[in-house]
């Protein structure tokens, strides 16, 4: 369980009519039709075509018509409220099975409780033990879990800017501070002005225990991530002398002018660019900012474009080293009650996604078709034909949409790397399995991931902005540490203190 919540809240008026909908309405009596596979995915761009070569393709491979409703991600957590709170669900469903308007839906009865249900499907079956138990809700698993790299934090920083100031990739801490002095003391885009500075953090979009910039450097102090035992009880991650003490060293770079001044203000969407333009050299994030950042510099400038590196997670200044992990996967597939009635309904469902998530399913989402839009050289993916419209229209497809119905949870069933497009690229994308490999071995796992409390739910709204606002008026010099503890006990007193108890309750009793 994460401190914040993941979805809105929907009405409860809708979830009762939602319950009765799912044991009575929605189709014939004879329940889901054999022929067709409703499904509700998020959308990056432009819909793939519904009679495309793709979909057809798809559709070849699991004997059934694919009917997908495409949703834009940035309005997929509204359209989804909308749908969980209507008698219109489709078979299949990518949601977050933390959302509290989903776990509402589920304990009403209108998503199966797929709880050793997946075991007899080979391609269904969880391939991890700490992502399965990462993607419960309070014990029970209502989905198929989409998997991501389990270990992904990393520290993104610009390699010309290192040579300039003489320094070598940070392992501490420290040396991470020394290397942020540096960036911003030393000129190291040698314009002779004093206009950089060492970290890039943006306005974050989620909250607490979020994957943030923030959250990554409490725990490398020590903190826990999201919920960690304290004196024989969980307690969250914010009230505890680690949270503190890092919050205390960053709040001292925001002060010498380290981290760039509209740290609180800048959009997502412009993270990247200080970083490309040379007014900042550092960016805590997931791995996979390393190679796009490296694309970007190859726009710029294809002839000398590699100018950057990626260090994992760091060690504490005594020398322990704690690493920030993620859950390991993003949404689940759920499956309705509305027109899979039965458990041999069911089992055809399963059957279904089993098919589209094998090898040569996974390829389909993942990749495309071999000999339209890439071809195999080894373990990688080469794009070609990429100059043909309808050869583009594939790719779209995958890229866009399709990439999305994948779950890839099953050991060697996995599609085909992109292949590198030059040896820069090729050299950090292996960095990415020896530094997560590395990391893995001191991550710090959330022990509540898979539990809800009610009352973090129902008091959501209240709750969730609480710690985030304090902690950015915090390191703006807006708040003193006291004011700051001050806020943590404020949330203990709005609720915190009845999340925290269930938060113990849940997780003795159906574990982490």
């Amino acid at each position: 369980m994460t401190i914040i919540s993941r979805g809105s809240v929907a009405l409860a008026a809708s979830l009762t009519l939602l319950a009765v909908a799912g044991c009575s309405g929605g189709s014939d009596d004879k329940g889901q039709a054999t022929d067709e596979l409703t499904v509700m995915a998020p959308l990056f761009g432009t819909a793939p075509d519904p009679g495309g070569e793709l979909q057809q393709a798809v559709e070849k491979l699991i004997g059934k018509k694919l009917k997908v409703t495409w949703v834009p991600n940035a309005e997929y957590g509204d359209k989804s409220n909308v749908t969980l709170a209507s008698d219109k669900l489709p078979d299949v469903m990518v949601t977050n099975e933390k959302g509290s308007s989903f776990v509402k839906a589920a304990e009403a009865g209108a998503f199966w409780d797929l709880t050793g249900k997946l075991d007899k499907y080979p391609n269904l079956k969880p391939a991890n033990e700490q992502i399965a138990k990462n993607s419960t809700t309070n014990g029970k698993t209502y989905g198929i879990y989409r998997v991501r790299p389990l270990l992904r934090s990393g520290i993104v920083i610009r390699k010309d800017w290192l040579a300039k100031v003489g320094l070598k990739e940070p392992r501490t801490v420290d040396e991470l501070r020394a290397v942020a002095k540096a960036f911003t003391e030393q000129d190291p885009d040698g314009n002779g002005k004093k206009d950089t500075y060492g970290l890039i953090i943006p306005k974050w979009p989620g909250g607490y225990s979020s994957a943030s910039p923030y959250d990554v450097i409490e725990t490398w102090f020590g903190a826990p991530n999201a919920w960690g035992e304290r004196d024989g009880k969980l307690v969250p991650g914010f009230d505890t002398p680690e949270f503190l003490a890092a919050n205390k060293w960053l709040r001292g770079w925001v002060q010498e002018g380290l981290v760039n001044p509209d740290f609180a203000t800048l959009d997502t969407g412009n993270w990247n660019n200080p970083f490309v333009q040379g007014k900042g050299g550092m960016i805590i994030d997931v791995n996979v900012r390393a190679t796009q950042l490296l694309d970007l510099f190859k726009e710029k400038s294809p002839k000398d474009f590699d100018k950057v590196t990626l260090v994992g997670n760091l060690e504490r200044s005594d020398g322990k080293k704690f690493s920030y992990p993620f859950t390991g996967y993003n949404m689940v597939m759920a499956i309705s009650k509305q027109r899979i009635r039965t458990e041999e309904q069911l089992d055809q469902v399963l059957q279904t996604l089993d098919k589209l998530q094998s090898k040569e399913g996974s390829v389909l989402l993942t990749n495309g078709i071999e000999g339209r839009n890439f071809k195999v050289e080894g373990e990688f993916a080469v794009p070609i034909n990429q100059d043909d419209p309808k050869v583009k229209t594939i790719q779209n497809d995958v890229d866009k949409g399709f990439i999305q119905l994948g779950t890839r949870a099953s050991v060697g069933m996995g599609a085909y790397r992109l292949k590198p497009a030059d040896e820069a690229s090729r050299a950090m994308r292996d960095k990415f399995d020896v530094l997560m490999n590395e990391d893995l071995k001191t991550a710090v796992f959330n022990p509540a991931q898979g539990v809800l409390a009610p009352t973090a739910t129902a008091k959501s709204q209240t709750l969730d902005t609480i710690i985030p606002d304090a902690r950015i008026k915090y390191l703006s010099g807006a708040i003193t540490e006291d004011q700051l503890k001050e806020q943590i006990k404020r949330w203990y007193d709005a609720g915190g203190t009845q999340v925290a108890q269930e938060v113990n309750d849940l997780v003795a009793k159906v574990g982490g």
